[in-house]
């Protein structure tokens, strides 16, 4: 891995709600590389897009609450950074997102260009290395960016896609689109929210294709969420497991799938549909983050649970360069492989 770019350490968040307070992230920790992709992966509310919209500072003012932990971007503590501070020096410029929604990310009343413009107007990253610029200059150089990202996610015809209104082009020219913009001010994190579910699984191969090669060739880094693990496969350097609202295993791809050591990796592994064993869930149900078990939080569902899980949750233990899980009882490979 490269030197470390972020560094999420014991978030804690929680929200208000009309049932009581939702213990959304319970001390997650997670680190990544500059360069580097981290897939971010588990069941709907375990806690994904929480974690990411902490990363960006945009949790909810009247109902999230962080009550622990830190996050730290290249050198910076992001929950210690006053708002405005935040939105003016690393939202959006140093940190970018590309949402889950293409359809719905852009305002259908106005061209693609004159968003693209406003966009540029106070993200350029030629107000930072270019300040002496007069304005017209930067549009000028800003316009001619613009047009050789579009070339480079394969939007064929560029300077007529900027005049046309978003419901002109398709949901992949879409994501496209917002890859394009997300990557306009060169950032150092790129956090790509689901980005391909609402697309074909055609439109899909291409985009993660085009997000791995910008990835590499810009080395910006990538938090890639998504509850799909062969997307996680094909895209992703390192992966995090995430049960709710805990991490309980990080490993990088080929051990992740090789030697899976927690028994929630196991059993969603399991779950990959396949013509020997079909479609297989896993037993039980998603606890209730309102009244979530102690210790490790999927002790209801696993076989191997102990008084030990129930009690306390586990430390992070090393399992290999680069390979940690927590779990007071992990698997080992003879028990993988029988």
């Amino acid at each position: 891995m490269e030197s470390e770019l972020i560094a999420v350490r014991n978030l804690r968040v929680s929200f208000a709600s009309d049932a009581g307070l939702a213990r959304v992230l319970d001390g997650v920790d997670l680190t990544i590389g500059r360069g580097e992709i981290m897939g971010l992966v588990g069941e709907s509310g375990c806690g994904k897009t929480t974690l990411a919209r902490a990363i960006l500072g945009i949790l909810p003012g009247n109902s999230a609450r962080i009550e622990a932990g830190s996050i730290r971007f290249d050198g910076r503590d992001l929950l210690a950074m006053d708002q405005d501070r935040l939105a003016r020096e690393v939202r959006g410029k140093e940190i970018a997102y590309i949402p889950q929604d293409p359809f719905t990310a852009f305002n259908p009343v106005f061209t693609i260009g004159t968003q693209i413009d406003d966009l540029m107007r106070y993200k350029s990253p030629l107000l930072r290395s270019a300040p002496q610029m007069s304005r017209r200059e930067r549009s000028r150089a800003d316009r001619a960016r613009v047009l050789d990202l579009l070339r480079l996610v394969q939007l064929p015809d560029p300077e007529g896609v900027l005049r046309k209104y978003p419901h002109e082009v398709s949901g992949g020219q879409r994501q496209r689109l917002m890859i394009a913009m997300a990557l306009l001010p060169e950032p150092k994190l790129v956090i790509a929210d689901e980005p391909t579910t609402a697309l074909d699984v055609t439109v899909q191969a291409q985009i993660l294709k085009i997000l791995k090669q910008l990835a590499r060739e810009r080395g910006v880094a990538v938090l890639f969420t998504t509850h799909d693990l062969g997307t996680a496969y094909e895209i992703c350097d390192r992966i995090t497991v995430m049960y709710a609202g805990q991490e309980v295993e990080e490993a990088p791809v080929a051990s992740f799938f090789a030697q899976p050591s927690h028994p929630y990796t196991r059993k969603l592994l399991d779950s990959l549909p396949s013509s020997e064993n079909g479609i297989r869930g896993i037993a039980g149900e998603i606890p209730r983050l309102i009244d979530p078990p102690s210790g490790c939080r999927f002790h209801p569902r696993c076989e191997r649970a102990s008084e030990a899980c129930r009690g306390t949750r586990p430390p992070r233990d090393a399992l290999g360069p680069a390979h940690t899980v927590r779990c007071h009882h992990p698997l080992i490979a003879a028990e993988q492989a029988a």
